[in-house]
């Protein structure tokens, strides 16, 4: 059955943005092609890699509805050029470094299938290695425009699936944010729509040394703290109170502790 004509499953257009990063690719394409849902279109856009990843997509570029290697200005662009060439009703993107679990995308469907309400969902994800060992897990919870707004985030990207309409009308990323553009366009969709926590475990969220994570934490909050005043205004608020202690209290601790803390203090969620 040629999936472009199922009635009842919607196409899920998956964004697949990345940038030398040879040795994790071939993991995320295959967690991403092997997917059961039957009606999915693939996407990559790669920033013009020199490390071996041309190959590595040659392999596979059978398979995606459109492909491009060359330079962009930077992950937010190279999105924004990979949803602009999207067809799907549901969009979704998975960095070259991190992976999906096995049936992620037909869960995440199904989730928006039956919230018509909801503009995006999310799931939990673990948090791994550079060789894939899973380290720890992301403190996923429910969140919304208001929460959002005082830091209370817990969105893992990697598990999020947004109604293509709603893209329209928010979209594209911003470029203006090196860190946060990711946080931004969660702003701007609870604004217009609910956003719903799924307590299943969709993804895995990889860190290491040359992970954007991890070399560029400090700029996360500044980029949050852009939005907030967007939206608000700007002066004192928990958001800037948050920004605050974590500089003086975490900001600072290398990222194997930080993971430790996480593990310490947050409950072990249900996969």
């Amino acid at each position: 059955m040629n999936p472009k004509t199922l009635p009842n499953l919607p196409r899920v257009s998956i964004v697949i943005p990345s940038y030398n990063q040879a040795r994790f690719l071939e993991f995320t394409l295959r967690s991403v092609l092997e997917q059961d849902y039957p009606n999915i279109e693939y996407i990559l856009v790669d920033g013009g890699s020199t490390d071996g990843s041309i190959d590595i997509i040659h392999r596979f570029a059978d398979r995606f509805a459109w492909w491009v290697s060359e330079k962009d200005k930077g992950h937010a662009d190279a999105l924004n050029k990979g949803f602009s060439h999207a067809n799907g009703e549901i969009l979704a993107w998975l960095n070259s470094d991190d992976t999906y679990y096995p049936g992620a995308i037909a869960d995440a469907v199904a989730s928006l299938q039956a919230h018509p309400e909801v503009g995006l969902v999310y799931g939990n994800a673990d948090l791994t290695d550079e060789k894939g060992k899973v380290i720890g897990r992301f403190a996923s919870r429910q969140t919304d425009y208001w929460k959002l707004l005082r830091g209370s985030v817990h969105i893992p990207q990697a598990t999020t699936f947004f109604r293509a309409d709603l893209w329209k009308r928010v979209g594209p990323l911003s470029l203006s944010f090196f860190f946060a553009f990711d946080y931004d366009l969660w702003v701007r969709l609870a604004k217009i729509s609910k956003l719903l926590y799924v307590p299943r475990t969709w993804a895995t969220f990889r860190l290491h040394e040359e992970g954007k994570s991890v070399l560029n934490d400090d700029r996360c909050y500044p980029d949050m703290l852009k939005v907030y005043a967007r939206e608000r205004g700007g002066g004192l608020s928990c958001l800037y109170l948050r920004a605050k202690i974590r500089r003086l209290t975490y900001a600072w601790l290398p990222w194997r502790l930080r993971i430790f803390l996480r593990n310490l203090f947050n409950p072990r969620h249900v996969p």
